[in-house]
């Protein structure tokens, strides 16, 4: 049996090094559309962050995401964020 090597990405709010699965990743599209990628599949320009609470307030605060995808963002990708790391404490 060969052990599969397991991605790893940064999370932008801590600069944790994670595997991939427990970040989520946030893209701006061409157009500059920003959006939560879960699939982690969508063409842009991408930026990983873990989905815990802490970790989105302080990228809200301190606007790492927008410094990162060089766009403003919209509060309404921060809430959705949010949302989804709630349902992942459940």
């Amino acid at each position: 049996m060969s052990n599969r090597k397991i991605p790893l990405r940064k999370c932008v709010a801590t600069g944790e090094m994670r595997a991939k699965k427990e970040l989520v990743r946030v893209v701006r599209s061409k157009e500059g559309d920003v959006s939560v990628d879960l699939t982690g599949k969508k063409n842009g320009r991408g930026a990983y962050i873990t989905l815990d609470k802490e970790c989105i307030l302080l990228a809200k605060k301190k606007n790492i995401l927008a410094n990162h995808l060089k766009t403003s963002i919209d509060d309404t990708l921060y809430d959705e964020l949010l949302q989804l790391a709630e349902k992942e404490k459940k």
